[in-house]
């Protein structure tokens, strides 16, 4: 069966708290509280359906977001202008099927109109080199590690959207509409982002 990526739903939250806190060592717990501080205010949550259930999701936010994690603080303390990756979570039973790299493809089809680079992180914990690897193998490379304020140490990634440069150069703040192209959340805050960027 296809996968279909498209943007959260209410009343599916209790769904998604539980994949995250079922997800491993490679993704911190969220209480409902959390959960709904993203559902409210982040640019994209978007999750993955397989077979008429969720198999995964992902939560980003632009870099002039009001985000209170370590890791985008670090982020945004070394960079202008980039697209924050909060967390991506696939279901154990779909581990390899294609869900995150269905995820990962939507939200760069997002980002690189938007944005000059796609930032994320990975835990430095025992059993999350598979995480390091899918990263590594979809252009993220480490740019430096953060241990955050709990104690648990941070490979900080990043990833440069080379299409941003043509797009910013060719339609400004005025991208056109198209049914392909992912829109930000209605609720989101987010705001037209002008910094150069350059791939090499």
């Amino acid at each position: 069966m296809s996968i279909v990526v498209r943007d959260v739903r209410e009343h599916e939250l209790d769904s998604v708290l539980a994949l995250n806190n079922a997800a491993g060592p490679a993704i911190l717990p969220l209480d409902a509280a959390k959960l709904r501080s993203f559902f409210d205010s982040a640019e994209y949550f978007r999750v993955a359906e397989r077979d008429g259930t969720i198999a995964g999701f992902l939560v980003g936010f632009g870099s002039d977001a009001a985000h209170d994690s370590d890791n985008f603080a670090w982020f945004r303390g070394r960079s202008a202008s980039f697209f924050y990756i909060d967390r991506i979570v696939v279901a154990s039973r779909r581990r390899g099927g294609g869900v995150g790299r269905a995820l990962y493809a939507d939200v760069q089809s997002y980002a690189e109109l938007r944005f000059p680079q796609l930032a994320c992180e990975v835990l430095l914990e025992e059993g999350t080199d598979h995480a390091l690897l899918f990263h590594g193998s979809f252009g993220f490379r480490e740019v430096g590690q953060n241990v955050m304020h709990n104690g648990h140490r941070a490979s900080m990634l990043m990833k440069d959207l080379c299409s941003y440069a043509w797009v910013r150069d060719t339609y400004g703040d005025a991208l056109p509409t198209a049914s392909w192209m992912p829109m930000p959340r209605p609720q989101s805050r987010a705001v037209p982002h002008r910094p150069t960027g350059t791939c090499a």
